[in-house]
């Protein structure tokens, strides 16, 4: 529930109130469990890494392909799939960024999930042995931000834009 309004919504568009009244359970157990709001959107940003990063993006873009290139190319197909669902809502962890601030604990959670996403991506280079695997994934991961907010803008084809300047990223990266 607070899932899907924090991915909805956002995080200070979501009251407590609210979270307690739709979670069905009294006050002080949801304190008991989450001892401020900011606790329970950690919670999120966590299961967020889990279920979106890790058991989607990574895990099928991994399937997708037989080689560590045609894994990481396959990262677009996932986020092309993604952007034709009817739930697609951006990435969270931008979001939340964006809307708190890095300075702000949360904002740092979310730029600590999003370099866990680059790291995925520099071990997928590194397996294809791309020189400078660092500097790789960090254009790379500009590339997967910017097709997911063109994507919320409405652009449906910003996955397969986005593929095309990976593959010349690859060919640039090739030691």
């Amino acid at each position: 529930m607070a899932y899907e309004l924090f991915s909805r919504r956002g995080i200070r568009a979501v009251g407590v109130n609210e979270l307690i009244e739709r979670s069905g359970v009294a006050k002080a157990t949801f304190y008991r469990h989450f001892p401020s709001k900011d606790s329970l959107v950690l919670a999120f940003l966590e299961r967020r890494d889990k279920q979106w990063t890790e058991d989607s993006i990574i895990s099928k873009a991994r399937s997708k392909g037989s080689t560590p290139v045609e894994q990481l190319l396959a990262i677009f197909d996932v986020l092309g799939d993604w952007f034709q669902q009817d739930d697609f809502e951006g990435s969270a962890f931008i979001n939340v960024l964006l809307e708190m601030g890095p300075s702000h604990p949360l904002g740092q959670a979310s730029i600590d999930y999003l370099a866990k996403v680059r790291g995925h991506v520099r071990g997928l280079a590194e397996e294809a042995g791309l020189a400078r695997p660092e500097e790789f994934s960090r254009s790379w991961h500009i590339l997967m931000k910017g097709s997911i907010t063109s994507a919320t803008e409405g652009d449906l084809q910003a996955a397969q834009r986005a593929q095309q300047m990976a593959r010349w990223l690859i060919e640039h990266h090739r030691a």
